[in-house]
């Protein structure tokens, strides 16, 4: 054990109880996803560095990226996200598209971050998008696929939310505030840390960045404002389609969210958990409408967001709101009497197969007490058996593992004995 070799940092092990966590996500997010009307894609694990170079910040390409030099000698890096392979993908077929597109994704990334609660190296990723509409009904619309989800996997109003803002409404409270432009970005950032931070270091930082006494007073002003989004054209429409599509309930107005500094251009949203121990966003997006240009396509509008699968499941593990994991990999059990009974055995459980019922052939020849009580650990509910005297007879036996009753059938009706125990 101590030459053991140990998982690279920041990845998981998936052993079957996790899987099974893996694809009750997935399983949510392509219900939810297809409930919309969104199609399921994909695109490569592997990319070219320059293809991040084109729309993300410099910390994400230098410091955040698993690159490497390929043996052809180009730098190449393993995908910290989606959406630029996406931004190529529509502008390659732009022209033979039918838009609007909507498309949604679910598979591995990696991001080269320090491990800690709610953040691996290693990740799966929901990400959903809507092209070539721009409109405040279709941000409405995404924010509506992700509180869908929020509902079907059981969390509440009261456990989840969803915080919105709109990056062109707090810019016309920058222009009131005579926020020069150069300084937004840094403004931003300070937004953003407020609930991180003491009222009095945050106004010190506010400070040092350049804000006068009155700008920060304005500023704190706008950030306790949750009447705000009223003088917002687009956010009344937003939370107007949202109440039509029955998620009002799950979305709060929020002037702190700050997403994407760099990136959205008007809606923004934010999911976080409102009871747990996991501080960080559930999911998040907003609208972006100049990513196609940056990769050689006309400009499009685009809206959409995207979700891992840590913060999620620590929530949903916390919450119980996972269900319980079922060790069965079969319901039935044929076991083998004897190696001269071997074939007879698999012929019975092709016989089950055939018939739709998942079954599972014990792999040797042992006590038959042993292979019982592998299905018994295995928490199987039918085990058959096959000996010299059935098999000669044309029989099976037939044995409820719940109750230990047991009965002898032909083998012709195998199938629907099994079927009658199984309910």
């Amino acid at each position: 054990m101590a030459n053991k070799i140990q998982t690279v940092k920041g990845t998981r092990e998936f052993y079957p109880e996790q899987m099974a966590l893996r694809n009750f996500i997935y399983e949510k997010v392509r219900a939810a996803s297809q409930a919309f009307g969104y199609q399921e894609y994909d695109g490569p694990f592997i990319e070219p560095i320059d293809l991040y170079a084109a729309k993300s910040g410099e910390e994400l390409v230098k410091k955040q990226s698993f690159t490497f030099q390929d043996r052809g000698g180009d730098f190449v890096t393993l995908r910290p996200e989606l959406t630029p392979s996406l931004a190529r993908m529509i502008a390659a077929k732009q022209g033979e598209l039918t838009f609007p597109v909507r498309w949604w994704s679910f598979g591995p990334f990696w991001r080269y971050e320090s491990p800690q609660k709610g953040r691996t190296r290693e990740f799966f990723q929901w990400n959903v998008d809507m092209i070539g509409v721009d409109t405040p009904e279709a941000d409405a619309e995404l924010i509506a696929v992700a509180a869908s989800f929020l509902r079907s996997v059981g969390l509440t109003p009261r456990q989840a939310a969803i915080f919105v803002n709109n990056r062109s409404l707090i810019n016309a409270q920058f222009d009131a505030l005579d926020i020069p432009p150069e300084k937004r970005v840094d403004v931003s950032n300070l937004i953003d840390r407020r609930a991180k931070m003491k009222p009095e270091a945050w106004d010190e930082n506010g400070l040092e960045l350049g804000l006068n006494r009155n700008q920060l007073e304005g500023l704190k002003g706008v950030l306790e404002n949750y009447e705000l989004w009223k003088q917002s054209e687009e956010l009344v429409r937003v939370f107007d389609a949202l109440e039509a599509l029955g998620v009002k309930e799950y979305i709060k107005f929020e002037p702190g969210v700050m997403r994407g500094l760099l990136y959205y251009t008007s809606t923004v949203f934010e999911a976080f958990d409102l009871t747990g121990s996991v501080r960080r966003s559930i999911l998040g997006g907003g609208r972006y409408d100049n990513l196609l240009a940056d990769v050689g396509g006309d400009p499009l509008p685009a809206t959409g967001f995207a979700m891992g699968d840590v913060v999620i499941g620590i929530i949903l593990q916390e919450k119980g709101l996972v269900p319980e994991f079922d060790p069965t990999p079969a319901d039935v059990l044929v076991t083998v009497f004897d190696e001269s009974l071997w074939k007879k055995s698999l012929e019975l459980s092709t016989q089950l197969r055939n018939a739709g019922i998942a079954t599972m052939v014990y792999p040797e020849a042992v006590k038959l007490q042993k292979q019982f009580k592998f299905a018994d650990r295995m928490k199987m509910k039918v085990a058959l058996v096959l000996g010299p005297e059935e098999a000669e007879k044309g029989l099976v036996v037939v044995k409820n593992l719940l109750n230990g009753e047991q009965v002898q059938v032909q083998t012709e009706a195998v199938v629907e004995e099994v079927k009658k125990l199984l309910g």
